[in-house]
């Protein structure tokens, strides 16, 4: 296959050099032809939304991963995360204050903050945190929008909901970026200082996934009174922050059938600015998502007349909603989102690791079973997959890119991980985590996860559909122009496609040597690295980087052997879900490297990034094997077996990932039940209460060293037979009285407010007592 990529690349430079006998011109033209007529036949054509999505965003890294050759040294040369001391201090001081506001438990309770809450998110900034400060905004960085939506999700998950959406895919990020210097003028300082509260109306009934669609939502451009405008009526739901937003971005599917516009602005998405009041305009009712409190709900309106002035951008801006929408979905998906499960993330290893060390069974703590260390060591390298990819997320977005394909697995990758780690938080704490009340720090996290899946796209759709949809065409070295060319109508699209062609197939054939080559190479390294080899870092660095270059060049490949699917690729959603799968567990794993780099010297980090990376590596080649054994079409045998024959050339010998083992399982959950540096690191955007208020979270952080002292004193005495010392009985002491309130669960006189009525009897209580009534005997003493 070398030589065959060595010809693809030279046989152009000679054929100018040494002119070809003209006798086979026409069979080269001819074959070109063919090649051309069929795919174009299998090509449908590309939509005009189709082609501003791909005209939309930015491609970096994604790509890297398609050519099959992404660098690790790119990614640390080019993304440092950081914060300035002035988001550094926004952090430790207003965030926290926030936090002190909030009693999550009656938050979700009453469903609404309180109105000094609600205040202090508006002065102190938390709705304009990525507004300009010339527009009076903090000016902050995604880094630090991040972090901030990380802290407040380990404390309250609505409040983690409520300040994401003004500092993601709201009014305010649009107008900074299209509005009119007059809308400028007028909304963004009243964003910044919190008057108005924004939100943004896209979804509809009928559109779903599908948001874009703007089914129901309709406006046509009319003059009235010498006035242009546009006569819009709008069914929009699961709106968040609807219910109390001041100012509203409306996207309709805007129509100009008598051409008033006049070339100004153009029929299609297009965004209108309206603010609560605005006649026709109907905001308030909510939608209760699960137990949650954010607010969320409906935005209607039919035939309400729109001012060309409000529409976000002016008219010239009229059609041009969805360039607006996709270039800045990219925060809202691949940062506000996987924040929260970031802070589930930190919550579930640190606190639940902590609860575990707590928590005893049989005069044993919990973190000494097997069962336990395996669902914490799961959930902390999963969350540190989490940390990691936010960590790059946010500073490839501060780099002014907007990776709609990268944001695609952000957003689905992280919240599934999420809704992983939660879970089995869920199941190690058990009775305390089922609990409702103040001592329960999981129930609203794990309620709340399933709203994340499903919003900004649900994550099925995501997975399998537009990861690789969107990729393929996006990132892929060649497939844009090739498609590009069957489209044309201009009279060398034969000839360009016949350069694009050998191109894809000159990629196609490297990187089935690649595939080999590393296969091999990568096979051996796993089956003779020793057990230990993580603890040398530039060792893990390298061995990591082996692996997933060989992954990368077998999910190129796989990509690349798509095109014999044609057009109907769109529809083998399978095959996509599982090269996403492949894609994200890529990127996830140059995430973690990357975050490593980063941050080495981090005791414990070592072990962490070794069972994540396992994990993500047996992930990637388990997508892959699944493609390769069910690869569709009428060419799919064919392509299974290339695939066999490049990703897993010496069969079972070249699939070599396997779980972690028992050793390195038991190593990180005990890094996690102990006090260590990658706990204490985790626990770094954890809210904690000052000592002395009742905060279960920061109880049981402040709890682990005391319990860890109070067991080592218990195993030495045993170990010496011998009884404590007064001091080490006082810690003992201390330690089970600690233990005994901290595995306390929230009772409670009545559980609603009919309950709580004077003289109410619970309708079974009624029962019984009916029943008695009729008896001659009423009670087991009196019964002889």
């Amino acid at each position: 296959m070398l030589s065959l990529k060595h010809t693809l690349r030279v046989a152009p430079r000679c054929l100018s050099a040494t002119p070809l006998p003209s006798s086979t011109l026409p069979t080269r033209t001819f074959l070109t032809k063919m090649a051309y007529n069929a795919s174009k036949s299998v090509m449908p054509p590309i939509s005009q939304t189709e082609q501003v999505a791909l005209g939309c965003g930015t491609i970096g890294f994604d790509k890297e991963i398609f050519t099959g050759s992404p660098s690790l040294k790119s990614l640390i040369d080019t993304y440092q995360p950081k914060l300035t001391e002035e988001e550094q201090s926004f952090l430790d001081k207003e965030c926290n204050e926030l936090c002190s506001l909030i009693n999550d438990y009656e938050v979700t309770t009453k469903k609404d903050f309180t109105k000094p809450v609600w205040d202090y998110m508006r002065t102190a900034g938390f709705f304009s945190m990525k507004i300009p400060k010339e527009w009076g905004g903090k000016g902050f960085s995604t880094a630090c929008v991040s972090a901030v939506l990380v802290k407040l999700a380990t404390h309250c998950t609505d409040a983690n909901a409520t300040v994401a959406v003004p500092n993601s895919l709201g009014p305010g990020e649009l107008l900074v970026r299209y509005g009119t210097d007059r809308q400028k003028e007028y909304f963004l300082p009243k964003l910044a200082d919190g008057t108005l509260i924004p939100c943004f109306g896209l979804t509809g009934p009928h559109s779903g996934s599908d948001a874009t669609s703007l089914i129901g939502s309709s406006g046509v451009v009319e003059e009235r009174e010498g006035v242009l405008g546009v006569r819009a009526s709008f069914k929009k739901r699961y709106i968040t922050l609807a219910p109390v937003a001041g100012v509203v971005g409306i996207g309709l599917d805007l129509k100009d059938p008598d051409n008033l516009l006049g070339g100004k602005g153009e029929e299609g998405f297009t965004v209108a600015l309206l603010e609560r009041g605005h006649e026709g305009l109907d905001m308030g009712p909510r939608h209760i998502p699960l137990n949650s409190a954010f607010m969320n709900g409906t935005v209607e309106g039919e035939d309400v007349w729109i001012p060309m002035e409000s529409i976000l951008g002016g008219q010239e801006r009229a059609g041009f909603g969805w360039h607006m929408f996709v270039e800045c979905l990219a925060e809202g998906r691949g940062v506000s989102l996987p924040a929260g499960s970031i802070g589930a993330a930190r919550s579930v290893a640190s606190v639940v690791g902590a609860y575990t060390r707590v928590r005893k069974q049989f005069k044993v703590p919990i973190a000494e079973f097997g069962g336990i260390q395996e669902a914490l060591a799961d959930a902390a390298s999963d969350g540190l997959v989490c940390i990691a990819g936010g960590d790059l997320m946010n500073a490839i977005v501060d780099n002014h890119e907007a990776p709609m394909v990268i944001s695609s697995i952000m957003k689905q990758n992280c919240t599934e991980r999420g809704r992983r780690i939660v879970e089995k938080g869920m199941d190690i704490a058990a009775g305390s985590a089922i609990c409702r009340g103040d001592n329960n720090y999981m129930a609203q996290a794990y309620m709340s996860l399933p709203i994340a899946i499903t919003v900004e796209g649900a994550n099925i759709m995501t997975r399998s559909f537009q990861v690789i949809g969107q990729g393929l065409t996006r990132c892929h070295p060649h497939m844009l122009e090739l498609i590009y060319s069957l489209q044309s109508d201009e009279p060398d699209a034969v000839d360009k496609f016949g350069t694009q062609l050998k191109k894809v197939i000159g990629h196609g054939a490297e990187n089935f040597a690649l595939s080999i080559g590393r296969g091999i190479k990568s096979s051996f390294q796993v089956k003779t690295r020793s057990k230990d080899a993580y603890k040398h870092g530039d060792k893990l660095l390298q061995h990591h980087e082996d692996q997933l270059l060989r992954l990368s060049a077998n999910f190129a490949l796989t990509a690349d052997l798509c095109f014999t699917l044609g057009g109907k690729l769109k529809f083998e959603e399978l095959l996509m879900g599982r090269l996403a799968d492949a894609m994200g567990a890529i990127f996830l794993g140059y995430s973690t490297l990357h975050f490593y780099h980063n941050n080495r010297g981090l005791e414990g980090l070592e072990a962490v990034t070794e069972h994540a990376m396992l994990r993500l590596e047996r992930e990637a080649q388990q997508a892959l094997e699944a493609a390769q054994q069910n690869f569709p079409g009428p060419l799919g045998g064919v392509a299974s077996g290339v695939m066999g024959l490049a990703c897993f050339p010496l069969g079972g010998f070249t699939k070599p990932y396997k779980p972690p083992r028992d050793e390195l399982t038991k190593e990180v959950s005990n890094l996690f039940t102990k006090p260590s540096e990658i706990n204490s690191m985790f626990t770094e955007l954890i809210y904690t209460a000052p000592e002395g208020e009742r905060h279960q979270i920061s109880e049981l952080l402040r709890a682990l060293p005391l319990v860890c002292e109070a067991d080592a004193i218990a195993s030495a005495c045993r170990k010496e037979n011998r009884e404590p010392t007064a001091d080490e009985q006082a810690t003992l002491s201390k330690a089970e009285a600690v233990r005994d309130k901290l595995i306390q669960v929230d009772v409670y006189e009545h559980a609603t407010e009919e309950e709580a009525q004077p003289g109410y009897v619970r309708p079974a209580i009624q029962g019984t007592e009916e029943m008695f009534s009729t008896s001659d005997v009423k009670n087991f003493s009196k019964y002889a």
